[in-house]
């Protein structure tokens, strides 16, 4: 595929702007204008240039409101806000690290402008979550309180909720589905306003976020997909193996071993150190080459971020416990979709392990470069994504039994008033 950049990181990221147009998050040719002016590597281009192109459309989105047009106020708000994203991610490691955090509030407040301008307006919940509360979206396709199919859309390690709309809410409202999405320990406002890190156990994070929705009026039961995008494809199947109400998940991509994306750049005694136990010599040598190589530090510097340590050797053991061995495997029960995007950079040939060894319901799809749907998460294609996750989900949902290989799947039924206690296990952090 056409490459804009020799940066890895910088080109994905342009992928990511071109991709999301295809739900009016982002505007071909303003992409194009601001990655011009950007010279290659240079972080601090990068951050400047989405800057002032995000600045110009918040200010345009409050101008439109001022003047009554509610829907241009709203899709430039959408992309300012995904804008403001690009150039968060790439703060750490730049002269100012702090607008890291500073940027991602200012893409937080314009897509808080933006959802009530939907119609019907995006509802922004709280869920309730080990003493405190997980920030949440709800996207409705109409006012009414039929209960009827959701998705949960489980995000990524960094993703923005406006990528959240364009990587599965604009898709199940375009269906008459519902959709939720929401800020995981170590995601979003979880991360950055509460300081919350990841954890492995996720199934401890979807069972408090199943039990809220479900206590709605307007939730079918017996009809919750959990859809993950990024290292979600890790999370959600985590999750399905012990919290069973879900009626079908989705893996895009499917991932077995997050710590392999660390792990496989490290040379054979940088491994032994860790594998030893050898913090203070893992760290020092790890310090060492970031200084050597200052754009591979930011990036890992940016990637450690949410696991809440700036040890390289704790954040890299925090990975390493974001692993589905057989058993945990063996629990998922549910129809699972595992996509296969070509040229996976991040977890390659991960979902095929995922789905070779699923024993339940089962269904691989895959995405070839020729369709323009290669790497990570099918970014440049969001279109032709939609389309084939969503068409197995509706015959899924709507079709029980069909659409899968790997058997028919009878799915424990929880009566309302018992989620809190019934179709799971409790497990501690790290598996079984």
């Amino acid at each position: 595929m056409q490459r804009f950049f020799k940066n890895d990181d910088m080109n994905f990221a342009t992928l990511i702007a071109l991709g999301s147009a295809y739900r009016g998050c982002a505007d071909v040719g303003e992409v194009l204008a601001t990655i011009e002016a950007i010279p290659d590597g240079d972080r601090e281009a990068w951050i400047s240039r989405w800057c002032e192109t995000a600045d110009r459309l918040a200010g345009a989105a409050k101008e439109s409101l001022e003047r009554g047009h509610r829907v241009s106020a709203r899709t430039s708000w959408l992309r300012a806000s995904l804008y403001y994203d690009h150039a968060s991610a790439m703060s750490p490691g730049s002269s100012d690290p702090d607008r890291y955090r500073q940027l991602w509030e200012r893409q937080r407040d314009c897509w808080d402008e933006a959802a009530p301008l939907f119609s019907p307006a995006v509802e922004k919940v709280a869920i309730p979550y080990e003493g405190t509360t997980l920030e949440g979206y709800v996207f409705r396709p109409d006012g009414s309180a039929t209960p009827g199919p959701w998705v949960i859309l489980n995000n990524g390690s960094d993703g923005p909720v406006v990528s959240m709309w364009s990587q599965g809410g604009a898709a199940a409202l375009d269906r008459g589905w519902s959709a939720l999405t929401f800020d995981g320990p170590g995601q979003g406002a979880a991360f950055h306003r509460q300081g919350l890190p990841f954890r492995p156990d996720w199934e401890n994070v979807i069972t408090p976020v199943l039990d809220w929705l479900l206590a709605r009026d307007d939730v079918d039961p017996e009809r919750v997909a959990l859809h993950g995008v990024s290292q979600a494809g890790y999370w959600v199947p985590r999750a399905a193996a012990y919290e069973h109400r879900l009626a079908a998940i989705v893996a895009d991509p499917g991932v077995v071993d997050v710590a392999d994306s660390f792990l496989r750049h490290l040379p054979d005694g940088m491994r032994r150190l860790l594998e030893s136990g050898d913090k203070e010599s893992f760290d020092s040598f790890m310090a060492v080459g970031m200084e050597q190589d200052p754009a591979m530090g930011a990036m890992l510097r940016w990637r450690m971020a949410p696991y809440g340590t700036d040890s390289f050797f704790e954040c890299y053991r925090m990975a390493m416990a974001m692993h589905l061995d057989d058993d945990t495997i063996a629990g998922i029960e549910c129809p699972t979709l595992v996509t296969d995007p070509a040229d996976e950079q991040f977890w390659p040939r991960q979902a095929r392990q995922l789905y070779d060894r699923l024993s339940c319901p089962k269904k691989i799809v895959h995405f070839t470069r020729k369709e323009g749907a290669n790497w990570h998460c099918e970014v440049a294609a969001q279109g032709l994504r939609d389309e084939r996750v969503f068409d197995w989900l509706e015959t899924v949902l709507l079709n029980p039994g069909a659409g899968s290989s790997g058997g028919s799947h009878r799915r424990r039924i929880v009566p309302r008033g018992t989620q809190k206690t019934a179709g799971r296990k409790r497990i501690p952090a790290g598996g079984r």
